[in-house]
């Protein structure tokens, strides 16, 4: 089986392998640049990072490598504000009073920086460009060609599929309902977003566009690599293998509940951030699912969570945080380098390839 594919022919790439943007500060410069100094492609998750903060992360990921790299961006209506934000953070008092924490009395403050981030990756002529939630405009898909830069979308349905490409994006990465984080659907309207397994929704986003289709969500090894393959699939793109690379922003107690995790510990919940995403059931999951608390639109429920989720962090205490992970959970290995997951995925590929 051919593992020199289309992707790596537009991305400029030697490996069929691409790292996922996980934002929230796991995919450090670092992790980046070892992906694609390794022949993948490397991701920086940019959906919550400031311009500035995007641009500096630009340029730190140029002093490590000299790759190709993508960076992430949420396409995403933000919604300003929830009349229900009050009596939802009152409902959560016993969680702050379990971490010793006050809740904060200054009033949630919106901020939307996809435009401005956007005109910064052009400015900066990173070579490719990743959205989920949503497509890029007709304006910025145009710009990012004229400068010779690759667009990529998330999508979770052949509608979404069918959407990018008709917007004019040169590739899609079809997620499956396996995958970690959150869901790329663009439009939720039942609360939880498409969540089509990865073997149903590969070969049928394949046969409705004619752009390459990378596969994601549940895919771990070189099996999968394989796998998607034979279903169409030009590539794959992982990011709970990536959590424990050594190279991650992953902290802890994060790699710790991952490994005691298995294939039953996730589930789809819009607990953190206000929009359905796969994260380990933990205890605040259970909070809210047990008080039947409906959480806030996004982004409200993210802003509202946050200083929990820090003092969490801070704290070691995994209960209370955002465990993003797929169900590959099993095939998570501690201590490996991000050379060593994309030497290891493409040795079995090799092995396995007929």
């Amino acid at each position: 089986m051919n593992m020199k594919t289309e992707i790596c022919s537009l991305f400029k790439i030697d490996y069929p392998i691409v790292q996922a943007g996980m934002a929230g500060g796991i995919t450090t410069s670092e992790l980046v640049a070892a992906v694609s100094e390794a022949g993948g492609l490397g991701t920086l998750g940019a959906g919550y990072l400031t311009p500035e903060t995007t641009r500096n992360a630009i340029m730190e990921i140029r002093t490590r490598t000299d790759r190709p790299f993508a960076v992430n961006l949420f396409k995403v209506e933000m919604l300003q504000e929830d009349d229900r934000t009050a009596s939802v953070q009152q409902q959560l008092l016993p969680i702050y009073e379990d971490l010793d924490i006050t809740p904060s009395t200054q009033k949630h403050v919106v901020t939307d920086y996809y435009e401005e981030q956007f005109d910064i990756l052009i400015e900066e002529k990173v070579p490719v460009i990743t959205t989920t939630f949503g497509v890029p405009t007709d304006v910025q898909v145009k710009r990012a060609h004229q400068h010779g830069i690759n667009l990529v979308t998330m999508v979770t349905t052949v509608k979404e599929a069918i959407e990018a490409e008709e917007a004019g994006v040169d590739a899609v990465v079809a997620q499956g309902g396996e995958a970690g984080g959150h869901r790329g659907t663009f439009d939720v309207k039942n609360g939880k977003g498409a969540a089509i397994g990865t073997f149903a929704l590969i070969p049928q986003v394949v046969d409705h566009v004619s752009i390459p289709v990378i596969a994601a969500g549940g895919i771990m090894d070189g099996r999968g690599l394989v796998a998607a393959r034979a279903l169409g699939a030009e590539g794959i793109q992982l990011g709970t293998r990536f959590l424990n690379a050594t190279e991650s922003g992953t902290d802890f107690a994060y790699k710790k509940a991952l490994l005691e995790s298995d294939e039953e510990s996730t589930e789809l919940t819009a607990a953190f951030s206000g929009r359905p995403a796969r994260a380990i059931r933990n205890q605040f999951v259970d909070f809210l699912q047990s008080n039947r608390i409906e959480p806030l639109n996004y982004p409200i429920q993210n802003l509202l969570t946050k200083e929990i989720r820090a003092a969490a962090k801070q704290q070691g205490k995994p209960g209370y945080m955002s465990l993003w992970s797929g169900q590959g959970n099993r095939l998570i290995k501690e201590g490996q380098t991000a050379e060593e997951i994309i030497k290891e995925i493409m040795d079995q590929a090799s092995s396995l390839s007929f």
